[in-house]
């Protein structure tokens, strides 16, 4: 590659320049020469360095604060954090140097995105203690979380340049974590593109069919758009405001999801676009405004009744406010309506960052969001949980919808959906959820897991005997119940620990043993717990009694003790043994090297030849292969990217691999014997199982069957589609059908 230097400084000044038009609006006197003080470091930190794709170091931080003031609306200390936000962690500047130069805040959130360095102990994982550590900083100031979002953005844009497997653990990572965190600030453009993004490097060929479909579609798309609107568009103009009407296309990877889980094909998919209706409404006759535009467009189209949601009334909990409806047009497609003002419209696609254009106007949005991250902080307070623990409570409240409630007064609560009487119990007060027996809901008595609905007015039910159990824990949904039942059992568990303590030390006494760090050691060998806290907890409740530690002083082992289970194996240690096991049947290229060596396929999406697949580095059953559309890879990729490595098939020899097909059709006299002779005689294909099932005319089958490769596979469906009455062939994962 031809690098030419003069061209790259022009390039450099001219984004520079960019970004700085693009913040003058919001500069106070002094910021122009703090944001130029943090871009000449940065320039000089990263003046060596480059991109995978070959392009300069610092186009990445300037990339990162244009995002931020754009798409987010960031100000001056998030420019110059954004700027500065890879010195610490890539180059020989300290935290102490930019301390100097700027201040505090600054200085908080470029530590707050600096990843955390050295080696983690096992059972954890650096992904998972780096989110951690930036959340810590999201509870003081929720600007370091933005600008992580915009860089993650960036590097979503330009991940084509990376390696294969570095793809899959970035995008699996973000719609892990990060399209959920920008839904649950209301970044609502910013977790659309993610997500869209997501699927591109992970399943480019739906991706692309999905985009296709939607291109080809656009122009008859349009017309029927510009008939719809029109009559709506003469009933606005009535009312004398400024107003436009935009059409917004369903995103690609929503229309996927969908797709995905109504089984059903794009051309099924009809509501691939919704109508926004957007006021320039005072903010006192907002409210009434949008009420009366939705007159106007249900004088004209019939509503359905089902499909109404007040969100101006009642805020989602990431501030969105906004009044929809699905409206039947002439052609017989459902349609939604989306009704809003231009500050809310703002809110909905800038989220958290346009909180503070309007928060001396409106405390909904503000209070909404406070209550989430007061949730946060609390998380964050509970120190005993392991990362990968505090990520999975974590991100059990992100997705979550809200549903409203009442308490016996009239209050109005807001709680996720899929709540319980038990998580309101906790919502009040940890008190009234470690007593809670039951619950009063619109008066009628109801257990501890019955789950609210929209509307539902609560009284909790208490006694003083009640104490909370393990079995609790798989019916609440909210983080704050969840914790705080943790915290009640550990509690519980101590207090028997404790106990358990001083009946360890009294029997090691009468034995003549010293309790000390190798004693412990040896005992958890031996009883084959992971932690003290277990086996003290063991030893007070009985488990473990003065018998069975008698056995233990009188063991002899008779080679070297095993391991403890808590110990770290090392993975690069498991790979170099794999690697010497060769079978002769392998069909998978394994690491850097592409290696033949020993692996299992996954039973959870049960990859046959032609998928595009991983390894993944397991602790005791050596190398599994998964499909990179996996169920279970954004967590395996989010939470362990370093025991992730490169696999791809071979074609050196023809084995047979079970995969599941569901057949949909119009039932018929002779119908299975078709599909049985096109599998077994037509295409030679051996099954393993055939269930159908008839509701009503409609037939619902499925095959296990072996089949060669995605080619084979591919060649089968046409040929089952091909069978009168089959409506629809697609596959499953065989775990989904067990």
């Amino acid at each position: 590659m031809v690098i030419n230097e003069a061209t790259e400084k022009k390039e450099i000044i001219a984004r520079y320049r960019r970004l700085l038009r693009m913040a003058k609006p919001f500069l106070n006197e002094g910021d122009a020469k703090l944001i130029k003080r943090a871009f000449t470091i940065a320039l000089e930190a990263h003046k060596n360095m480059r991109r995978k794709s070959g392009e300069l170091y610092i186009f990445h931080p300037l990339s990162v604060a244009e995002i931020c003031v754009e798409e987010i609306g960031l100000g001056t200390t998030s420019i110059i954090a954004a700027l500065l936000h890879d010195v610490v962690e890539d180059t020989d500047i300290q935290l102490s140097d930019i301390e100097r130069m700027f201040d505090k805040k600054v200085v908080r959130i470029v530590d707050g995105l600096t990843k955390i360095r050295g080696v983690f102990e096992y059972g954890s994982s650096a992904q998972a203690e780096n989110f951690r550590k930036m959340l810590f900083t999201l509870s003081e100031d929720v600007r370091v979380i933005l600008i992580k979002l915009a860089d993650r953005l960036h590097n979503m844009r330009t991940l084509e340049s990376m390696p294969r497997n570095k793809q899959l653990r970035v995008a699996n990572e973000t719609i892990y974590l990060y399209a959920p965190l920008a839904h649950r600030l209301g970044l609502n453009a910013i977790k659309t593109e993610l997500e869209d993004l997501f699927l591109r490097f992970t399943d480019y060929p739906t991706y692309r069919d999905i985009a296709n479909k939607i291109d080809e579609t656009k122009a008859s798309r349009n017309r029927f758009i510009k008939q719809f609107v029109q009559p709506i568009k003469d009933g606005i103009d009535q009312l004398k405001i400024e107003y436009e009407i935009k059409s917004r296309p369903k995103s690609i990877y929503s229309i996927f999801t969908k797709i995905k889980k109504q089984n059903i094909p794009f051309e099924e998919v009809y509501d691939l676009f919704a109508i926004r209706i957007i006021l320039d409404a005072p903010l006192e006759h907002e409210k009434s405004f949008c009420w009366q535009v939705y007159s106007i467009v249900t004088d004209y189209y019939t509503p359905n009744p089902d499909r109404l949601r007040d969100w101006i009334s009642t805020p989602k909990g990431n501030g969105y406010e906004s009044l929809h409806t699905t409206v039947m047009a002439k052609n017989g497609h459902w349609v939604e309506v989306q009704i809003r003002t231009k500050r809310m419209d703002e809110i909905a696609e800038k989220g958290y960052a346009a909180h503070w254009k309007y928060k001396d106007n409106t405390s909904k949005y503000e209070s909404n969001l406070d209550k989430w991250l007061m949730r946060v902080r609390e998380t964050l307070e509970k120190q005993d949980l392991t990362a990968l623990e505090f990520v999975d409570d974590f991100r059990g409240n992100l997705f979550n919808e809200e549903v409203f409630v009442f308490t016996p007064k009239g209050e109005l609560k807001t709680i996720p959906k899929g709540a319980t009487a038990l998580d309101f119990a906790f919502e009040i007060h940890t008190d009234i959820g470690a007593k809670c027996i039951g619950a009063k809901v619109n008066q009628k008595l109801v257990p501890i897991n019955h789950v609210l609905n929209n509307g539902d007015q609560i009284e909790i039910l208490t006694s003083s005997k009640q104490k909370p159990n393990e079995d609790w824990l798989r019916f609440v949904t909210g983080t704050k119940a969840k914790t705080k039942i943790k915290d009640l059992l550990k509690e519980d568990r101590r207090k028997v620990a404790e106990e358990g303590k001083e009946i360890l030390i009294k029997k090691m006494r009468q034995f003549k043993v010293e309790v000390d760090g190798n004693l412990s050691e040896r005992l958890r060998d031996y009883f084959n717990v992971s932690s003290q806290l277990e086996l003290l907890f063991k030893i007070g409740k009985g488990i473990i009694t003065a018998t069975d530690l008698k056995r233990f002083i009188e063991y002899k082992p008779t080679g070297p003790i095993r391991k403890p289970a808590t110990e770290k194996p090392n993975a690069k240690t498991i790979e170099e043994e794999l690697k010497a096991k060769v079978r002769e049947e392998d069909t998978i290229l394994i690491g850097e090297d592409m290696d033949v060596v020993d692996y299992k396929l996954a039973k959870c999406c049960t990859p046959i030849p032609g998928d595009e697949v991983f390894g993944f580095v397991t602790v005791s059953e050596g190398i599994k292969i998964h499909r990179t559309n996996c169920p279970n890879a954004p967590e395996l990729l989010a939470n362990h990217g370093n025991r992730v490595i490169k696999a791809k098939w071979t074609s050196q020899h023809e084995l047979s691999f079970l995969t599941g097909l569901r057949v949909i059709g119009t039932d018929r006299v002779g119908l299975i014997n078709d599909v049985s002779k096109v599998i077994s005689e037509e295409l030679k294909v051996n099954m393993s199982s055939l269930s159908f099932n008839t509701d009503h005319g409609i037939f619902n089958g499925e095959i296990m069957l072996y089949v060669n490769d995605t080619r084979h596979l591919e060649t089968l469906i046409n040929k089952l589609e091909e069978v009168d009455g089959v409506e629809q062939v697609s596959r499953f994962d065989s775990r989904m059908s067990q």
